[in-house]
């Protein structure tokens, strides 16, 4: 029950659970699933790893950084300061709200956090690889400034950690496409990453 809670289950098959084994399993945490067809049991127990999945996807949304590499187009510049507004273009993996974006051939200059997407003026909550966006980015520091420590010449690229690596590969493995691991590899080596 302690290390794999949501495999703490009894299905049960055409039986009936008498009150003291209910007791008893509420007690330690274990859940009983009961039906006469076993389809429907199947289909419970299939929904409640579905949304034991879901639950913890969403508590380590956070965590997880996906990969990508973005181009600044020059022409897109909105805003150069805090948030940093900017047209880019996705060159690799997926950009999503919450990305870290740092520039490695800066010294891994941090420029700050991705806080929103547009898409066509609507927003979006990711952008695939080869799609053109405006993003506003948090900065990181107050000094940091679109024009100052950085510009179109840079390239972005969100800033992975082994933490978000091991987030990625357990709760985020089916969003992300062959091309998407091949670029968390390629930036694990870039950012000497173990």
């Amino acid at each position: 029950v302690e290390k794999q809670p949501e495999l703490a289950c009894v299905l049960c098959f055409d039986v009936k659970v008498d009150e003291e084994a209910k007791k008893l399993a509420a007690k330690t945490g274990v859940k009983i699933f009961t039906a006469d067809i076993i389809y429907h049991l199947f289909d419970q127990f299939t929904k409640h790893m579905d949304d034991f999945r879901q639950k913890q996807r969403e508590a380590n949304a956070g965590l997880a950084v996906f990969p990508c590499v973005l181009k600044i187009m020059p022409t897109c510049i909105f805003n150069k300061k805090d948030p940093i507004v900017i047209g880019v273009n996705v060159v690799e993996g997926i950009v999503k709200v919450g990305t870290p974006l740092v520039i490695p051939n800066k010294g891994n200059l941090v420029v700050g956090k991705i806080i929103g997407i547009e898409n066509n003026n609507k927003p979006v909550d990711r952008a695939k690889k080869g799609t053109d966006v405006a993003i506003s980015i948090q900065a990181d520091t107050t000094s940091i400034m679109y024009g100052r420590q950085f510009d179109h010449t840079d390239t972005l690229y969100s800033q992975l950690s082994r933490a978000s690596i091991n987030a990625l590969k357990e709760f985020f493995k089916e969003d992300l496409q062959k091309d998407d691991w091949k670029l968390v590899i390629k930036l694990k080596k870039m950012f000497d990453i173990i």
